[in-house]
């Protein structure tokens, strides 16, 4: 296979890409959960 190293490349870009782009839905995940905590705390203070 000529083009081995090549495909391992390809291979290793596509899984560094993916790892990030997973990455980056985790941190809005969290943020979005601490923004829904927060916005929870406003409605209780405001209702009582």
């Amino acid at each position: 296979m000529e083009n081995a190293g090549f495909l391992l490349a390809a291979f290793s870009i596509v899984w560094a890409v993916l790892f990030g782009y997973v990455l980056v839905l985790l941190n809005k995940q969290k943020k979005l959960q601490q923004e829904i905590v927060s916005l929870k705390e406003a409605l209780k203070e405001k209702k009582g």
